[in-house]
């Protein structure tokens, strides 16, 4: 089931930055909780057991000068969409209930 707009949006994009370090992405472990229904406290553990797995993707054409970051845990998938500075500008959930993910979503990179 996707998530409505509005709730995938309540509090403004823009209220909300991504830091740059190392060549790394830092995100609020709030936030992908909020986005994959975990608690914040659960998001760095469910990381490193690879649980979480996540996918970082550079804009090209149209959308230049933007990142988007994916997180898949369990049945839901979570996406944020970033500027160059790491102002947030879009973000999305959706819950693919029954439906199983591919196994390589769920597998730890790096």
């Amino acid at each position: 089931m996707i998530e409505s707009l509005q709730d995938a949006l309540s509090q403004a994009p823009s209220d909300r930055v991504i830091e740059f370090s190392d060549n790394t992405f830092v995100v609020d472990a709030a936030l992908i909780g909020e986005l994959l229904h975990v608690p914040a406290t659960s998001v760095p553990i469910l990381m490193r057991e690879g649980r979480i797995t996540s996918v970082c993707e550079r804009g090209t054409g149209q959308d230049e000068g933007e990142f988007r970051l994916t997180f898949f845990y369990r049945s839901r998938r979570a996406r944020l969409i970033t500027d160059s500075t790491g102002r947030l500008l879009r973000r999305s959930a959706i819950d693919f209930g029954d439906r199983p993910m591919p196994d390589a979503l769920h597998r730890a990179t790096g």
